[in-house]
């Protein structure tokens, strides 16, 4: 891959310095993040944090406080749980555990935060291409039975959006030494906690979750996700990493969100509305397009594929101060590949009148 080539989303900055435009002139649909402001009581709430000792004194070590809260949230024991700066950190401290017990499947195409995860401890991976054709039923079975010691599993998947059952997914747990399960989109799919594997964590060792909080609160750049496993594994990682990992306002937000039952079920059920009647609308959308094919998402980001190379699209889209996802980063996708970030009603309509524009 180029040096060139983005391996995440969000790259709102550097595309601003090389337009010679400002940051906020820029309509980022290349990081996969809900379209609106973070909850104006969340912000509140940070508020009187930074009147208070959030930022003078440093954060409980233990987390504890934070780890009753996600704990109680989806009735698990608190040593099951250990908060992290974003899934990020989280999924490096996977790796290393993934590196010990052998080699590592990486459905394809698939996030490359694992790669760079697994290449910090010199891990062994093997890739396996994913069908790149798949119907709008949700939830689908796992297609894959990776003969391999460690599996890893985004679901919903990134980036295709597809979202895999938890029944498909249970037998991989018999097989293989350790199943890594990054469920960072799923608190945005509508029912999609209905296949979350976090209840098998209780009665599988081998397990591993990870969630994020950045998605679905729009609170990227706090860095809040955490892990769900074994009380062993994760005090094992605590050892690990540096002392605090997490900062004091990251963490209140932390707690605020998930232990206010009635803030997060208002949010949540604000996103799932917005997604039911978006994802559809815009996917169809964009199956009107010449030469252009949009495959079905369960989340809140649409994999679209060309006929033709569509990396000249994507910089006349930037030109246009729109700025979406090349997708060359992901292993088994290429030229004709982009994936695009849904928006409001108003902004999806702006990208896609201007890529209509662009393709005639």
């Amino acid at each position: 891959m180029g040096s060139t080539i983005p391996s995440h989303g969000g790259n709102v900055s550097q595309e601003a310095r090389r337009l010679g435009i400002k940051e906020n002139q820029i309509l980022d649909a290349s990081a996969s993040l809900v379209p609106f402001s973070p909850p104006d009581s969340l912000n509140r709430y940070l508020v009187k944090a930074l009147k208070g000792n959030s930022l003078r004194n440093y954060p409980d070590i233990t987390y504890q406080s934070l780890k009753d809260a996600i704990s109680n949230w989806h009735d698990i024991d608190p040593s099951m749980v250990l908060p992290g700066n974003g899934a990020a950190e989280l999924l490096t401290w996977a790796a290393r555990d993934a590196s010990n017990k052998g080699t590592s499947a990486l459905p394809t195409p698939g996030f490359t935060d694992y790669e760079r995860a697994l290449n910090c401890w010199n891990g062994k991976y093997i890739y396996v291409p994913l069908p790149l054709r798949w119907t709008p039923q949700r939830p689908q079975a796992f297609p894959l039975r990776p003969q391999s010691d460690v599996v890893w599993i985004t679901n919903p998947h990134n980036p295709t959006g597809q979202l895999w059952s938890r029944d498909s997914i249970e037998p991989l747990l018999k097989n293989h030494s350790l199943v890594i399960c990054d469920e960072a989109f799923l608190s945005l799919v509508p029912e999609g906690e209905q296949e979350s594997l976090i209840p098998l964590v209780r009665d599988h060792s081998n397990l591993i979750v990870i969630r994020s909080l950045t998605k679905l609160f729009a609170i990227a750049g706090l860095r809040l996700g955490y892990a769900i496993s074994s009380a062993q594994r994760l005090h094992k990682w605590q050892s690990w990493r540096d002392p605090w990992p997490i900062n004091g306002l990251a963490t209140a937000a932390g707690l605020m969100l998930m232990s206010n039952k009635s803030v997060h079920d208002k949010w949540t059920n604000k996103i799932h509305n917005w997604l039911t009647k978006e994802g559809p609308w815009f996917q169809n959308k964009l199956q009107d397009l010449p030469g252009i094919r949009s495959h079905p998402s369960s989340t809140n980001f649409q994999l679209i594929e060309g006929n033709k190379p569509l990396i000249e699209l994507r910089e006349n889209l930037s030109r246009r101060k729109i700025l979406i996802r090349d997708c060359r980063s992901f292993i088994g996708l290429g030229d004709n590949w982009l994936r695009i970030s849904l928006q409001t009603r108003k902004n999806n309509l702006r990208i896609f009148s201007t890529m209509q524009d662009l393709l005639k």
